[in-house]
């Protein structure tokens, strides 16, 4: 008996160890980690031995890990070790870290290293003790980045400092600073006085969201800059993270706040006011004039001479060529320069400028735009619209849809304000950039980020998901785990009640509710509580209602619309053929998709016309059919010339029972038309595209997109 009770005390006693040793809450995931017994102690003789040129990087240390430890060149105490060795540790940014009980030790390929491993130092750290562990670790990408805009909405220094702060945590190595667009001008240039004085500021703000109509203004004047002394304060700061600053000085479109501030640069002479709506303006500096050149290489030679980093940004995204067009001296400039078209204009202007920039010993990156007519010498390239542009030689991968940070990320209808999209946490840790692409990077847009409470919000955990998408090998990548790492570091999110519908019979569906901790749910439209019924197996809808579900978090609120065509089969003449894609059925599933049009609940029409037949099943009496069409032309959405419905008993002979040709709402047009008490098993459904977007409209001339939602048929 007593070996016995040995036996299962001597599992027990294996067992707690092997908890205390389990795999700490490290992000990223390190290229390779073993975790040994034992730990190390912090202890008032503990000192920092590190060589005169890592003197900053362990004054870091000591800020990290809350103790203010000597720091000594040589010392034979206890201590943590911080030594660059590129012979031991061939990966840049690579770095050793050896933990025993009775030393640390960190070597490293460079500074960058070392600060690395004081970053992973700081995850590791529990009460004053080091879990003793071997770490091999380097990063899967050189550039590592992300964007924060600051033109929209303005942050102070102070923001920008935890900003970077958190970059430096988890291991990112640039910034990219957005400081000019059409709303504002954030950074102090000596030569040009008016950047500040008028430039920096807007009379007002738009209200809610762009989509809205009638737009909404605040009336309170708004703006602000940095000194050329904050910018010196910033970049030193983040220097000594180990993280380059990459400032973005946007042309040739983009330049509505320049040119409020010296008119002369734009093609019309203005007057021209700093942007208070978010959007693309048509006026541009004027590609036609010298002094724009002129003025814009002035800016570029204050900013080269403030910023180290070997890249600097020009935008050259969003350039609209309605003023170049009719303007006598762009148009002179194409003749002289041979150039086809104002296209190639834009492109003869970024090489123009990326001529200055290289004469002061630096390269330019732009957003992809900068690939339309031939790419600049030595240009990197920004790729958000796309993968296509990871072919070029220098690439940093921006997808919108994956690493758009301004996105919703998550469908719940209390969802902050944000600029559309959808782009959960686990879609920004399952992007796959292309391989051989120099880096990637995530952007906070900020035109819907009034607050440095909902910067933050939109910026994590989805920055941390990155982060790890940009350094971790893809081998020790998984989603599962970095959410119970991102839960044992406390970082807050929300993990929202997902769900799922089947149609397992005509206008019938059975929804599969997901989500941590027991969901209570109503169907009613109430708000559930722990009295509510609990879930727990599918739920079946066979009417109309409101399902609201909660568990620890927010609540959950959809809608389910039951009606005839619920459930039926859906032929489409042509397929939808833009993002907006996905099985046909969507069209009957009895789910009205949202005016911010992310929930995968719309078909979009490029340049085709919609052409759906429902087949009911049987023949039936129709009373009312009708459809959701979404019409916003700022985003090229626009609504059908007609909207027509017919009515089959057979699937052959058709006639037309309703027709709408009026769409007057600015956002979802929910159409809903008397068919007469006509007989029919079959209903069609055809609507009229746009076709070519007019002039003067947001993208004159290229394709309308007809969004259909539910076809509803009562």
């Amino acid at each position: 008996m007593r070996v016995i009770c040995l036996a299962i005390c001597l599992i027990i006693y294996a067992t707690v160890q092997a908890q205390r040793i389990s795999a700490p809450a490290l992000i990223p995931a390190p290229v390779e980690m073993q975790l040994q017994p034992g730990a190390f102690q912090l202890q008032p003789g503990t000192v920092i031995v590190a060589p005169e040129e890592l003197k900053t990087t362990a004054t870091l240390l000591n800020e990290y890990i809350g103790f203010e430890l000597p720091i000594q060149q040589t010392s034979t105490a206890k201590g943590i070790h911080l030594h660059i060795d590129a012979n031991a540790v061939k990966e840049a940014e690579g770095y050793r870290l050896s933990i025993s009980q009775n030393e640390i030790r960190i070597t490293a390929h460079d500074e960058a290293g070392i600060l690395h491993a004081i970053q992973t130092l700081r995850q590791l750290k529990n009460n004053n003790s080091f879990q003793s562990c071997t770490i091999k670790d380097y990063p899967r990408f050189a550039y590592r980045g992300m964007h924060l805009d600051v033109s929209r909405h303005f942050f102070p220094v102070s923001f920008v400092k935890h900003f970077i702060d958190i970059l430096a945590q988890y291991k990112y190595n640039n910034f990219h600073w957005h400081l000019t667009d059409d709303q504002g001008w954030r950074i102090e240039i000596r030569k040009y006085p008016k950047l500040q004085s008028v430039a920096a500021w807007r009379d007002e703000t738009l209200i809610g969201h762009k989509k809205e109509l009638p737009h909404r203004f605040d009336g309170v004047k708004y703006g602000g800059y940095y000194t050329q002394e904050e910018v010196k304060e910033v970049i030193a700061y983040a220097a000594a993270r180990q993280i380059n600053v990459i400032p973005e000085i946007e042309m040739p479109g983009h330049a509505l706040a320049a040119l409020a501030a010296y008119p002369s640069l734009g093609c019309t002479g203005g007057p021209y006011k700093t942007a208070t709506f978010w959007g693309i303006f048509d006026d541009v500096f004027c590609a036609g004039k010298d002094s724009t050149f002129n003025f814009l290489e002035d800016v570029l030679d204050e900013v080269i001479a403030l910023f180290p980093s070997p890249w600097i940004h020009i935008g050259g995204d969003e350039c609209p060529k309605t003023r170049w067009n009719a303007c006598p001296l762009c148009r002179l400039r194409m003749q002289q320069e041979k150039l086809p078209d104002a296209d190639a204009l834009q492109s003869y202007f970024i090489k123009r400028i990326n001529k200055h920039v290289r004469s002061k010993g630096r390269k330019i990156i732009g957003w992809d735009e900068i690939l339309e007519g031939g790419l600049a010498e030595d240009a990197i390239v920004m790729s958000w619209r796309g993968t296509e542009s990871g072919a070029a030689r220098q690439v940093i991968m921006t997808p919108e849809d994956e690493l758009y940070f301004d996105h919703y990320q998550s469908l719940y209808t209390e969802e902050p304000l944000a600029a559309g999209g959808y782009t959960p946490l686990p879609e920004v840790y399952a992007y796959e950039p292309l391989k051989d692409v120099k880096g990637i990077q995530g952007q906070l847009w900020s035109e819907y980020l009034p607050t440095i409470t909902q910067a933050e919000y939109m910026l994590l955990p989805r920055a941390i998901a990155l982060a790890e998408v940009a350094w971790s090998p893809q081998h020790v990548k998984d989603y599962f785990g970095f959410v119970r790492r991102l839960k044992k570091q406390s970082i807050q999110f929300n993990e929202d009640i997902s769900y799922k519908e089947n149609v397992v019979y005509k206008e019938k569906l059975l929804i599969t509710l997901q989500g941590k901790a027991a969901i209570y749910y109503t169907t009613d439209g109430s708000i559930p509580d722990a009295k509510s019924k609990k879930y727990t197996a599918p739920i079946t809808i066979t009417r109309s209602c409101i399902l609201k579900a909660k568990n620890e978090d927010r609540i959950f609120t959809q809608a389910f619309n039951i009606h005839k065509a619920v459930g039926a089969t859906v032929t489409l003449a042509q397929a939808p053929n833009t993002r907006y894609t996905g099985n046909s059925n969507i069209l009957v599933n009895g789910i009205f998709g949202s005016n911010r049009y992310n929930d995968q609940q719309w078909l979009g029409f490029s340049g085709r016309d919609l052409d759906a037949v429902i087949d009911l099943g049987t023949v039936q009496t129709v009373q009312q059919v009708g459809a959701n069409i979404l019409n916003y032309h700022w985003q090229r959405m626009w609504e059908p010339v007609s909207l027509k419905f017919y009515a089959s008993e057979d699937g052959l002979n058709y006639k037309p029972i309703a027709e709408e040709s009026r769409f007057p709402i600015n956002g979802i047009n929910n159409i809903r038309l008397k068919a007469g008490a006509v007989k029919a098993r079959y209903i069609k459904v055809k609507g009229v595209n746009k076709g070519i977007i007019p002039t003067g409209e947001y993208g004159a001339g290229g394709n309308g997109l007809l969004m259909i939602d539910e076809i509803i048929v009562e």
